[in-house]
């Protein structure tokens, strides 16, 4: 039972989720200035509100992809969190001194998709767009996965779609502008290659510190 414990007390590690969410919520206010991202290209995009589905199960989403990188390898899911955290935190700190925000529609109707958009409305103010948590998160976990040692066709195929449909979501149900996602997929890219850096750098470290005390012996 011990050893049942001690195998999946890393899970525990995922407490960091609910510590950002305190922190997404100290940010998301409106201050003194907030900005305009959105392009001709963007006005261009119409209002989808069927895509108000895949946009509500992204958290869902993210948590299941971690988790299953947990069972699948422990490196990859460590990673996956320290990726996740410090976009987060870039985000928080960008959000407190740049904001941003996307024109939204009026909806109109009573389905429940017209309900859905509604309470994302409600729940998700329009003061921290740039860049995207919900496009940073999603492309992150596609990251991961491509680059994973159990990649296969189907996995990859899954987080593709999936991550793709997240995406599109923040444009078609206008919470989100494009360099708002553009801006999320930099950041992964930044975060991640310090990440393996400093992976690197420490494995680097621990090899030639074994490799020391074997010639010291």
């Amino acid at each position: 039972m011990l050893l049942r414990y001690k195998k999946y007390a890393p899970l525990l590690f995922m407490l960091i989720f609910p510590v950002l969410g305190e922190l997404y919520a100290l940010v998301n206010k409106p201050g003194p200035t907030v900005y305009r991202l959105t392009t001709p290209l963007d006005n261009a995009i119409p209002f989808v509100k069927y895509f108000a589905v895949p946009y509500s199960i992204w958290i869902v989403y993210i948590y299941a992809c971690i988790v299953y990188f947990f069972m699948k390898d422990l490196r990859v899911y460590y990673r996956s969190l320290t990726v996740y955290t410090l976009c987060a935190l870039a985000c928080y700190c960008i959000y407190s001194v740049f904001q941003t925000t996307v024109p939204r529609p009026e909806l109109v109707g009573d389905d429940i998709f017209t309900r859905l958009v509604a309470y994302i409305y409600h729940r998700d103010r329009p003061f921290n767009c740039f860049p995207s948590i919900h496009v940073f998160s999603s492309y992150m976990v596609f990251r991961m996965m491509a680059d994973s040692g159990f990649r296969n066709k189907r996995n990859v195929a899954f987080t593709a779609c999936m991550s793709a449909l997240i995406i599109l979501s923040t444009l078609f149900v206008k919470q989100h502008a494009i360099l708002d996602g553009l801006a999320a997929i930099v950041l992964v890219e930044v975060v991640l290659a310090f990440v393996l850096a400093a992976e690197r750098y420490w494995v680097g470290g621990q090899a030639a510190e074994r490799r020391n005390s074997t010639y010291g012996a």
